[in-house]
């Protein structure tokens, strides 16, 4: 090897990253009748079943697994889907309620009033609605579909709601030091955070800038 030639290191190896994906393709998530969520999604929610799969086993992985694959398409082109598979037991209840909460489709519309609209539409189907819920920066709904998944429908209140990374960055390290805190003094992290809240409240209180 010569002076001039240099053995590429890993960092120097890796290829760049593409960038961010352009859109949303799909969400895929199980039902046990597809017949009653393509009835929920058709003619509650106005999204049209655009594509199905049958098939006896899964592409990506060769599991023999028979299966019917929905898809159901928003206004953006992005889509819902679901699989149902005759083979799979119920799934085993949450551990937790949060995990119901927490995990959830949200599906944007142009504003609250269009929000307060789809609120009259699902109740006048029967269906359970809560909210609607003031977020400051967005204004929701929240029901289930046929399946037990939770669905939010959201309109933007601040339109730089999404389009706050440093903030989010700096949320991100507060969190980050009430783990290590949390690890380090050996302390329930749900009493460090409370820490964290209450000295932000106070701050905000008395006029002092939230860092």
């Amino acid at each position: 090897m010569t002076t001039s030639e240099v053995t590429p290191t890993s960092e120097q190896a890796r290829p760049a990253c593409p960038g961010p994906p352009t859109m949303l393709s799909h969400v895929a998530y199980i039902t046990h009748d597809t017949g009653a969520t393509a009835r929920f999604y058709t003619e509650l929610l106005g999204m049209e079943l655009v594509n199905a799969v049958l098939d006896d086993s899964i592409p990506s992985t060769g599991d023999p697994v028979p299966y019917f694959h929905s898809f159901f398409r928003m206004a953006d082109g992005s889509t819902v889907a679901f699989f149902e598979a005759p083979e799979l037991p119920p799934q085993a209840p949450p551990t937790h309620a949060a995990y119901d909460v927490f995990r959830h489709l949200a599906m944007q519309v142009d504003s609250p009033d269009d929000v307060d609209r789809w609120h009259e539409w699902l109740v006048s189907n029967d269906v359970e609605v809560l909210g609607p819920v003031d977020h400051k920066i967005i204004y929701s709904i929240y029901f289930h579909d046929p399946n037990g998944l939770r669905l939010e429908i959201t309109a933007a209140i601040d339109p730089r709601w999404n389009d706050m990374g440093e903030q989010a960055s700096q949320s991100l390290e507060e969190w980050e030091q009430v783990k290590a805190t949390a690890r380090e003094t050996g302390r329930d992290m749900v009493s460090v955070l409370a820490d964290l809240t209450r000295a932000r409240s106070h701050r905000r209180a008395s006029g002092q800038p939230i860092e």
